[in-house]
C-alpha cells in the first residue's frame, strides 16, 4: 500500500466512522478538539495529520489509531449507494407511518369526541 492509498483509506474511514455515528464534521471537530477546516482537509486528502492528531480523531470515534488507516473499514462506492438508497427508503417508510398514525389518531379522537362529548 502506497502513501496515496493510506491517505485515501484515512479519508474514507473518517467519513465512514462519522457516517456510522451520524456526525457532521462539526461534531467530530468538537469531540476531537480539532478545527473543521483541518478535518475537512484530512478528509479530502489535502493534509496529512501528525500522530497526535490521529490519536485525537481515534479517541473521538472510540477506535484504535490503526483502524483509521485500514482500507477494509471503508465502504465501496457501490455499497455506499446501496446504503444511501436503503436509508432513503427507510426514511420514506417512517415518514409514511407517522402520517398514517397522525391521521388515525385524529379520526379516533374525532369519533370519541362525537360519541362522548356531543351528548
Amino acid at each position: 500500500m502506497d502513501s496515496t492509498e493510506v491517505r485515501a483509506a484515512l479519508a474514507g474511514n473518517i467519513k465512514t466512522f462519522r457516517g456510522r455515528r451520524n456526525w457532521s464534521q462539526a461534531d467530530l471537530a468538537e469531540k476531537s478538539k480539532l478545527s473543521i477546516v483541518y478535518l475537512s482537509d484530512i478528509e479530502r486528502g489535502n493534509k496529512w495529520p501528525y500522530l497526535d492528531t490521529l490519536v485525537k480523531i481515534a479517541k473521538a470515534f472510540n477506535v484504535e489509531v490503526y483502524e483509521l488507516l485500514k482500507p477494509e473499514n471503508t465502504l465501496s462506492p457501490a455499497a455506499g449507494k446501496i446504503f444511501a438508497k436503503y436509508n432513503e427508503e427507510v426514511n420514506a417508510i417512517v415518514e409514511k407511518s407517522f402520517e398514517m398514525a397522525k391521521k388515525f389518531t385524529s379520526k379516533s379522537l374525532n369519533a370519541m369526541n362525537k360519541q362522548y362529548l356531543s351528548k
